[in-house]
């Protein structure tokens, strides 16, 4: 298989991050630098990856947590702060989580964490058609004229930023639904200010057919194989 492929099966991090590390140079096949696209083969040949030794996993884990505000998404300690991993339950403290889909530090709401490469790739890439629903709230009324425009999108430092629905809410000209089917970095927050307005409050609620109920803010916990499905039924 190829060498994200591979990565991605490892549950070292999604597919496209993994084409990332490899390009990086940050990932290396008995002893010499991988290149995109690269086959492996894990019976035979070693694989390190930001100085650690990969092997394929022995188990998957999908687990789902309403992230409350404060807390970052990422693995990386350099950041300093407090990371939705420090409220993952101790026993998955072990595997190599990573989040499918980030929020920003000032968002909220259902965040799936996965060693699970394949299944990451398949929610977060656009052609696998997951819908991902939010609940936004912005500083002033929102005119439903826009819409069209937000739909249509912009660009911005070279990404294409659009939304794929926006709903008003009937009795809070300020309260709004959006739908995203891809994943940019901060893309709701950025393409609502090119238009002028301020993300006040934002909460993921949505990921496909998988909905956030009733769960506590930091709470955390795997998901069965019924709705590890439900993932993929819009």
């Amino acid at each position: 298989m190829r060498i994200h492929k591979f990565l991605a099966q490892a549950g070292v991090c999604s597919r496209r991050e993994a084409e990332r590390l490899v390009a990086a140079g940050s990932v290396t096949i008995n002893g010499k630098p991988a290149v995109t696209g690269q086959p492996v083969d894990p019976s035979v040949d070693t694989v390190i990856c930001q100085g650690q030794h990969i092997k394929p996993l022995s188990r998957t884990v999908v687990l789902m947590m309403n992230k409350p505000r404060g807390y970052l998404c990422t693995n990386d300690d350099s950041h300093g702060g407090q990371t939705v991993f420090d409220m993952v339950p101790p026993e998955y403290g072990s595997l190599r989580l990573f989040c499918v889909g980030r929020l920003d530090k000032d968002s909220e709401g259902l965040l799936i964490l996965t060693n699970d490469g394949e299944l990451a790739n398949k929610v977060m890439h656009p052609s696998g058609g997951v819908i991902k629903r939010y609940e936004i709230i912005l500083n002033r009324d929102y005119d439903p004229t826009l819409t069209p425009r937000l739909l249509k999108g912009a660009v911005e430092e070279g990404e294409h930023l659009r939304f794929k629905k926006v709903i008003r809410h009937p009795d809070h000209a300020a309260h709004l639904e959006v739908h995203l089917d891809q994943g940019r970095k901060r893309e709701i927050r950025r393409l609502f200010e090119i238009f002028g307005f301020h993300v006040k409050t934002l909460r993921r609620f949505q990921i496909g057919g998988l909905v956030l109920r009733k769960m506590p803010l930091g709470d955390c916990r795997p998901l069965s194989r019924k709705e590890i499905d439900s993932i993929f039924e819009n």
